[in-house]
């Protein structure tokens, strides 16, 4: 029978203590720190001690090598719009004990408005600056630094080396590429929950051996504007296939590169690159170098060759460019997704000043700037603001177009030179038609609306090959073997099997009201989780999907009952922290032996977590 889920989980029962104990009991590698042992016991506070219970449900899961003392952690799930009913709500609980706060330096991510400019941005959502302030305001009572920046990485963080714990995709890309600070891509309750601990499990890219290249790209073309980064980053990740094997995701090696990068470049690059769950990269003769032989004939590939090689040109990037050329009226131009740096500041205030020398305006404040609290008061000081003021544009601070509600009624079609905007602001998240240009050209949109007169395009959403699945009917019995997380008792679940070999994107595609799966494309398009054994490689996308999935239970529109092949940071947490029964570790692929639709039972049983089909679903002739 299933235990039902209870706002109870928030004043932390660990059934026994017997639970310590076996913790206790995994052996030299897995002995947690004394100081991470007496908060799991609750010498610390339950706000701690639920943390801990995460963190050490994690290092299990993953086969950590041990723990981390980690020197910072970065926590996203702040917009309304991301984090949604399921982040409150958290958020809500875990604060109100006002018992314990974070024991190492933690910043926060972007909000989802400017809080001084809203009437400028005009958002029809109701009480949204109300329901901003709670989450904001429920980060703080734990410590947390609201410094509302996606770019943590841009003077944002004075000790760049050491062990991070991140929950920023473009951050999470750009601090293991370019930096010497070392982070996993973390979910925002697994940073949140290293926040308050200070520990991590030693896994994924903590280790040496994981930090290997699998893809080699060779670009062969000139790469003049930044949102030619951009579109690089976002075209290798579209390269990727199902069949490849990328355990932390794609992690190529950039060989032609031009012999200058700027940092706005970098940013660029990685933050797209990160759309398709890329942590980390290499840029041959920019970055560290990739632990590979090197011959005259270049890099030597990795043991087991290259998941794949791929040779991008100007006509990949000019056919992109057509691609996303604006078709019909723009109503809004937006710059700065990540956050824009100084340099990209810069960029479109040189852009926009020779418009301004001949006498023109934007009308309508068409042009809106995101940038950091910090990079805001940089270019105060040096003027840029105020001629981008002075030209029309709107500056907002502490909050970035992917995460920003738009006003429909208004802006129904975005111009942007950002292929992080660009994916996010066509997922579920805004369902905006999204066109991207280099900035010059953006800027021109936003001086001129008739440079894209005409009917507003619809948006159409494309299946993209990561896709394809592999999965054939399956026939015979079943009964599969594996693991579950060590902080939850005995269970028994039984129901019909909702399956998939392509990993869900939680935020933009998965209906946060209905648990509908609603991406073109993907096996389970249409489908709703609710009710269901969930049973999916794992989670991909943004680093806030926990926070979705906890809505969906806390509305009763989740799966009773989560598998997952793959160790998978972004589903865990909410499964730990809601006690909803969790399989992972089996030694066959349960995504291939199990059909959807197949009536199954998930057992656990001691330390035996156990997946058995009782009837096949048919297949219509």
């Amino acid at each position: 029978m299933v235990r039902k889920v209870s706002p109870a989980f928030i004043s932390l029962s660990l059934q026994s203590k017997g639970w310590i104990d076996e913790v206790s009991s995994l052996g030299k590698v897995m002995e947690p720190p004394k100081r991470l042992k007496a908060q799991l016991e609750g010498a610390e506070g339950p706000t701690r001690q639920k943390a801990a219970r995460l963190v050490i449900d994690l290092a299990e899961t993953a086969n950590a090598e041990g723990f981390v003392e980690a020197v910072h952690a970065h926590v996203s799930g702040v917009s309304v719009i991301t984090g949604g009913h399921g982040l409150r709500r958290f958020l809500s609980d875990l604060s109100a004990s006002q018992d314990g706060e974070v024991a190492i330096p933690t910043t926060l991510n972007s909000a989802g408005c400017d809080r001084e400019k809203m009437d400028e941005m005009d958002i029809e959502w109701p009480d949204f600056l109300e329901q901003q302030f709670e989450i904001v305001q429920a980060y703080e009572r734990l410590g947390i630094d609201a410094t509302l920046s996606c770019t943590p990485y841009d003077r944002g963080v004075d000790d760049g080396s050491g062990i991070a714990s991140w929950a920023e995709s473009n951050a999470v890309c750009f601090s293991n590429t370019w930096t010497s600070l070392v982070t996993n891509r973390e979910s925002g309750l697994s940073a949140l929950a290293t926040g308050l601990t200070g520990f991590a499990p030693r896994w994924g890219l903590h280790l040496d051996i994981h930090r290997v290249p699998n893809l080699l790209v060779r670009v062969e073309c000139e790469m003049e504007h930044l949102s030619d980064w951009s579109i690089l980053g976002d075209w290798i990740g579209k390269q990727v296939r199902p069949e490849w094997s990328m355990p932390f995701g794609p992690m190529p090696l950039l060989t032609g590169l031009p012999s200058f990068m700027s940092f706005a470049s970098k940013k660029a690059l990685t933050a797209a690159a990160a759309n398709y769950g890329c942590a980390m990269l290499w840029a041959d003769g920019h970055s560290a170098s990739p632990p590979l032989k090197q011959s005259d004939a270049g890099w030597e590939p990795p043991e087991g060759g290259w998941q794949g090689e791929l040779v991008f040109t100007n006509a990949d990037l000019e056919m992109r460019y057509d691609e996303l050329a604006p078709t019909g009226q723009v109503d809004l131009v937006v710059i700065g997704c990540p956050q824009a740096s100084l340099e990209e500041i810069r960029k479109t205030a040189s852009a926009v000043r020779s418009y301004m020398e001949m006498g023109m305006r934007i009308p309508n404040q068409r042009l809106w700037v995101f940038t950091s609290g910090e990079n805001y008061e940089l270019a105060l000081a040096d003027g840029s603001l105020a001629l981008l003021e002075d030209a029309g544009a709107l500056i907002l601070k502490d909050t970035c177009p992917e995460v920003t509600p738009y006003n429909r009624t208004k802006y129904n079609h975005l111009l942007t030179n950002s292929l992080k905007a660009e994916h996010y602001l066509t997922s579920g998240l805004n369902r905006l038609p999204t066109s991207v240009m280099p900035i010059q050209g953006c800027v021109a949109h936003a001086f001129d609306p008739a440079l894209s007169a005409g009917e507003r395009p619809t948006l159409q959403v494309k299946a993209q090959p990561q896709h394809a699945t592999n999965k054939s009917h399956q026939q015979g019995d079943v009964a599969l073997s594996g693991k579950g997380l060590r902080s939850q008792s005995d269970f028994v679940v039984r129901g019909k099997a909702m399956v998939s070999d392509v990993p869900i994107t939680y935020l933009g595609y998965v209906n946060r009201d209905t648990g509908v799966i609603e991406e073109p494309g993907h096996p389970l398009d249409g489908q709703a989780i609710g009710d269901t054994v969930l049973v999916y490689p794992k989670g991909s996308g943004s680093t806030v999907a926990p926070y979705v999935l906890m809505g969906l239970i806390y509305t009763g529109k989740g799966p009773k009952a989560i598998v997952n092949r793959d160790v998978c940071p972004l589903t865990l947490p909410a499964c730990s922290l809601l006690d909803v029964p969790y399989g992972h570790g089996f030694a066959e692929d349960p995504c291939m032996a199990v059909n959807n639709g197949d009536l199954v039972e998930l057992r656990r049983m001691g330390d035996k977590v156990t997946l058995t089909v009782i009837e096949r679903v048919k297949v219509e002739s």
